[in-house]
């Protein structure tokens, strides 16, 4: 099997965090959201991989490379403007060839990772498998209504009034037959070619799709508090270790890791947190589901409940920071008059003076 990443969005609902910057690079737990889609395909045993990409195929192209570092190849394909998921697909057939392939959001965050499910769509007979999740709100995504006997009766993109909670995660398992779906259907009301009805036409002509209903928690990081959601899930699974400096008037739990280089000097965490590479932790409270990326310097303040990205400064704050999340190169220092809380999204290269 080879695997497919769409990563062509523009992340429009994360600006300002994303205005000058790939959604699918956000950290979360202090790696790129893409990181860890490729780190699931590839324990699933599957090593060649194409990453679709849009205005932001440079970084991506940058920051992922040839993929060596995770020992399996990537084939950059550019898709030309965000015309949907099933064109993707399209635009792709040269590099999936014959092969079966699974195809994966490169912004979503499941636990568990993928290998039961591609062990057990590679031994069947399926021409696609669909990963199938309750949610609360529907309407805002593609959703698939199941017959009496649990089969797929009908897939609709986005629908106004959902007649089921099923949501399709982001994960889809198909052989080369979605080739004649992906051809034949033709562009929605909103001018692109949606998956749901290119899986719509399989179930349509009689081809074998079956669902999967996950059990477990996914985050479409598409909004900042689904990343600072993702984020508290990712913290509470990590096996937490200490690489860096911590000096003896420094309290940290058994919840937090401090990466290579990084050092916490007369302050304390309490984890689930992690503090990044070359980060600098001085006489500061760096509270439950943080993460602070490498190279970031908190002094004289506190912080929670906050992702916090590279090369950033926290210097002087007199009240706890929370709820938050803060871009790179940004500096946030004390000015003289005091409310009482803060809560920001920040983008890249801000400065910003707490009043």
């Amino acid at each position: 099997m080879k695997g497919l990443i769409l990563s062509g969005g523009k992340g429009t609902r994360l600006y300002p965090i994303t205005f000058n910057r790939a959604k699918q690079l956000v950290p979360v737990a202090n790696k790129p959201v893409l990181f860890r889609v490729i780190e699931a395909i590839k324990e699933a045993g599957i090593d060649e991989i194409g990453i679709v990409i849009g205005d932001t195929g440079a970084e991506i192209r940058e920051a992922v490379g040839s993929g060596k570092r995770w020992d399996v190849d990537i084939t950059y394909i550019p898709q030309e403007a965000p015309l949907g998921l099933a064109h993707a697909v399209k635009i792709s057939q040269q590099f999936l060839g014959d092969e079966r392939f699974v195809m994966f959001l490169g912004d979503n965050v499941i636990q568990g990772g993928i290998s039961n499910l591609i062990r057990q769509f590679a031994s069947s007979n399926w021409n696609s498998q669909v990963v199938l999740t309750a949610v609360d709100q529907p309407q805002h995504y593609g959703v698939a209504e199941l017959d009496e006997q649990g089969r797929i009766k009908q897939l609709v993109e986005k629908p106004r009034n959902p007649t089921s909670n099923l949501a399709l995660v982001g994960i889809y398992m198909f052989d080369p037959n979605v080739f004649a779906a992906v051809h034949a259907i033709k562009p929605s009301w909103r001018n692109e070619l949606e998956i749901t009805d290119a899986i719509q036409w399989l179930v349509e002509n009689g081809y074998a799709v079956h669902p999967y209903i996950h059990r477990g928690w996914w985050i479409d990081t598409g909004k900042p508090i689904d990343m600072l959601e993702a984020n508290n899930r990712v913290l509470a699974e990590l096996v937490h270790r200490v690489d860096g400096f911590v000096d003896q008037d420094s309290k940290i739990d058994h919840l937090v890791t401090v990466e290579r280089g990084a050092e916490i000097i007369n302050s304390v965490i309490r984890g689930p947190a992690i503090i990044g590479e070359d980060a600098r932790i001085l006489n500061s409270y760096v509270g439950p589901f943080t993460s602070i990326f490498h190279h970031t310097t908190v002094e004289e303040s506190e912080i929670e409940h906050s992702i916090v990205l590279d090369h950033s400064r926290i210097v002087g704050v007199p009240s706890r920071i929370a709820d938050s999340i803060i871009g790179r190169d940004v500096e946030i220092t004390y000015s003289p008059i005091k409310p009482k809380a803060y809560k920001m999204t920040l983008g890249d290269h801000s400065k910003v003076g707490l009043l």
